[in-house]
């Protein structure tokens, strides 16, 4: 106990955080790795920020390139491409929010409602498993799958019907995210709510069933309840993403023919960087913007499951 005494006297505050700390040097220990990985690469690239009020000029790096303060911002907010990209995204994220959050949680109450464990197990594997492949990997199975000459047009063929451009139709594509999420993702987001089921008490179960209630019941009024927690603390952090649209999915499912619809913020960004005359600064003003926007949403949940009496994520 030498190092927490010298940190303080034994009944201030310093001398009992000292003390923790100490007792628990093991499980801090453990944390160092992660504390490491998180500033190396989390927090330090947060200084490229400053280059969103500068003139980026590559032979004089990111510190030595010209202050012109908020220009680069004033260019963002009079391109019409940016409010087109902007509203594109919020429309989509506003649609993954209605459609997409609850499929995990309709998924983990009904695989809680399997009674065959293995049969269980087994369809929990083959729900989880696409979360492992990257968009890439899917992007080609879907561009096999859904292409003008691919397999579901051949089958539509066969029965005498039209094809169907599902690839190259902008109606159909944004549904068409929705799903391909939802297959690739829904299984591994339910692992959250099934880890919340499975705290909970049994003797509620029990008691619930003594008193006659079915198994609907006992859903709606036990299993359900108990998870709402962990239903708003997901809420809040899809909140905080309100403003990206999965950057990954969009630029693999995406071609000339939908550009239109798959314009959004994180296209846009990658447009304007990578698809013309470089202007770095300009893209990290808009990059800035993206993040201040998704932290306001951020807030803003949190502030509202506190107005309805949840501990929300912020303290």
């Amino acid at each position: 106990m030498e190092e927490a005494k010298t940190a303080g006297p034994p009944g201030s505050a310093k001398g009992r955080i000292a003390a923790l700390i100490w007792k628990h040097r093991m499980v801090y220990t453990l944390l160092i790795p992660g504390l490491i990985w998180y500033v190396i690469f989390a927090y330090g690239p947060m200084g490229g920020l400053i280059l969103a009020f500068k003139t980026y000029r590559a032979n004089l790096g990111i510190w030595g390139s010209p202050f012109v303060g908020l220009k680069n911002f004033d260019y963002v907010f009079v391109d019409a491409a940016f409010y087109r990209s902007v509203l594109r995204t919020l429309t989509i994220n506003i649609g993954r929010m209605l459609f997409q959050f609850p499929m995990p949680i309709v998924l983990a109450l009904l695989l809680n409602e399997l009674r065959f464990s293995k049969l269980k197990r087994l369809v929990q594997t083959v729900l989880t498993f696409p979360h492992f492949l990257s968009w890439v990997v899917v992007a080609s199975i879907l561009i096999n799958t859904f292409a003008y000459n691919g397999l579901v047009n051949s089958v539509i063929k066969l029965f005498g019907a039209e094809t169907v451009n599902f690839l190259g139709n902008g109606k159909i594509f944004v549904p068409f995210l929705y799903v391909t999420e939802v297959w690739k993702n829904a299984g591994w987001g339910a692992i959250v709510y099934l880890a919340a089921i499975a705290g909970i008490d049994q003797d509620q179960y029990e008691a619930a069933e003594i008193d006659g209630a079915s198994r609907l019941q006992r859903l709606t009024l036990i299993t359900l309840p108990n998870i709402v927690p962990a239903i708003i603390v997901m809420f809040i952090l899809a909140m905080g993403n309100l403003m990206s649209s999965g950057f990954d999915q969009v630029f693999n499912l995406s071609n000339a023919a939908v550009r239109e619809a798959a314009e959004t913020l994180d296209m846009y960004i990658y447009r304007i960087t990578f698809l013309g005359p470089p202007n770095f600064a300009f893209s990290t003003a808009v990059s800035l913007f993206r993040s201040v926007v998704n932290m306001i949403f951020l807030l803003m949940a949190d502030k509202g499951a506190k107005l309805m009496g949840s501990e929300g994520l912020l303290s």
